[in-house]
C-alpha cells in the first residue's frame, strides 16, 4: 500500500509542475558546455526518459546495454540536426511525453524487449527529444559547446540508469516499479500537453 501511495504523490507532483516536466525553453541558456550539461538534470522529461533509456539497456542485458542508449544518442543526434535545419518534428511535446510512457513499460515489462526493438523504440523517440534541442539551439560555437555537454549528461544518465538495474538485479520489482513511476509522470504530463 506505501508503494501505490507513493506512486501517486510522484504522479501528482509531475502534474502539478509544468515548469520542471518541460525544459524545452530556448532562449539564452542554450549557450556552453556547462549549461548543456546541467540540462538533463533539470526537465522531469529528460531525467526520467535518460535514466530509463539506461535501465532499458541494462535488463536485455549483453550488448544492449551500450547499444540501446547509443541508438538513442544517434537519434537525438539526427533529431537534432534536423531542428537547427528549422525542420521540426509534429507533436513534439507530446511525442517527448509518449517516450516516458514507453520508455517506462518497457522497464516495467516483466521479460526486456529484443535489442531490435528496444533500439527501434528509443531511436525513435530519441529524434524528438533532440528535435526539440535542434530547434532551439544556436548555430554558433556555444551551441555546439551546448550539444556536447548535453550529449554527455545525456550519457551520464543513461550510466546510472545501467547502474541502477546492475545493483538491484536481486530486486527486479524495485526496478519495474522504477518503471510503472517513469510511465506515469510520462502520462500526466501528457494529459498537461492536450
Amino acid at each position: 500500500m506505501k508503494t501505490l501511495a507513493r506512486l501517486g504523490t510522484l504522479t501528482a507532483l509531475a502534474a502539478v509542475t509544468p515548469s520542471l516536466a518541460f525544459a524545452h525553453s530556448g532562449g539564452a541558456h542554450v549557450h556552453g558546455f556547462f549549461a548543456g550539461l546541467e540540462h538533463p538534470l533539470f526537465g522531469m522529461d529528460h531525467l526520467l526518459a535518460m535514466v530509463a533509456i539506461g535501465m532499458i539497456g541494462a535488463r536485455a542485458g549483453g550488448r544492449s546495454i551500450v547499444l540501446v542508449p547509443l541508438y538513442f544518442v544517434s537519434a537525438m543526434v539526427a533529431g537534432a540536426l534536423l531542428g537547427m535545419a528549422g525542420i521540426g518534428l509534429p507533436s513534439l511535446e507530446t511525442g517527448i511525453a509518449l517516450s516516458l510512457v514507453v520508455f517506462g513499460a518497457m522497464v516495467g515489462l516483466a521479460s526486456p524487449l529484443p535489442l531490435t526493438t528496444a533500439a527501434a523504440l528509443t531511436a525513435l523517440f530519441g529524434l524528438f527529444h533532440g528535435n526539440a534541442h535542434g530547434l532551439e539551439s544556436p548555430e554558433s560555437a556555444g551551441g555546439i559547446a551546448y550539444a556536447a555537454g548535453f550529449m554527455l549528461g545525456t550519457s551520464m544518465l543513461h550510466a546510472i540508469g545501467v547502474l541502477f538495474v546492475l545493483k538491484l538485479d536481486r530486486w527486479p520489482t524495485t526496478v519495474r516499479a522504477a518503471g510503472l513511476v517513469t510511465s506515469l509522470v510520462g502520462m500526466a504530463i501528457a494529459a498537461q500537453a492536450f
